[in-house]
């Protein structure tokens, strides 16, 4: 017994440092590489770098099948989130009740194509590109596109890790 919990601090160890670097290189390649290819702003860069970041924290699992499913979940969320934002924006500024109805209309959606899990996914990521289109109303369109690129690189950076981390011989039960 004694040695299973000393494996599973050494798991916790490997999982946190694996996920700890996959952040960094997440966030470099958002705020470093991203930018030469079209920067709305320094501040949009660093939101970006968080955003992909965030994309990395919720997919990246213990088990390679675990984070398929969690990117999965995450671009299903995104992509609905994009096309509700994306076309909003291209109609209309950022407003409470826009916002409001986009979540509403997200979550009906993900319960009609039997993703219920994904609802609130799609309603925070939903909520986060409408309050900083309203933040740069001038660049609002933009912001549905951008943040479906760092979840693009975000989670993909999490596969990565994913396939590349050393897998241990003991079950590490409720490891995520």
């Amino acid at each position: 017994m004694q040695t299973n919990a000393m494996s599973d601090r050494k798991l916790g160890l490997l999982h946190g440092a694996t996920l700890s670097m996959l952040c960094v290189i997440s966030y470099w390649l958002i705020t470093h590489i991203l930018p030469h290819a079209g920067s709305v702003s320094h501040d949009d860069d660093l939101l970006g770098g968080m955003w992909s970041v965030v994309a990395t924290v919720f997919v990246y699992r213990y088990a390679y099948e675990e984070t398929i499913s969690a990117a999965l979940s995450r671009i299903s969320a995104t992509l609905l989130s994009f096309v509700l934002c994306f076309v909003y924006l291209l109609i209309w500024p950022f407003t409470m009740w826009g916002m409001a109805a986009l979540i509403g209309i997200g979550a009906v959606v993900m319960v009609w194509i039997d993703r219920r899990e994904d609802v609130v996914t799609t309603g925070i990521t939903t909520a986060v590109v409408m309050v900083v289109a309203g933040l740069t109303p001038e660049h609002a369109w933009r912001e549905p596109v951008l943040r479906v690129i760092d979840t693009l690189i975000g989670t993909g950076v999490a596969i990565f890790g994913a396939l590349i981390s050393p897998k241990p011989m003991a079950s590490s039960e409720g490891m995520h």
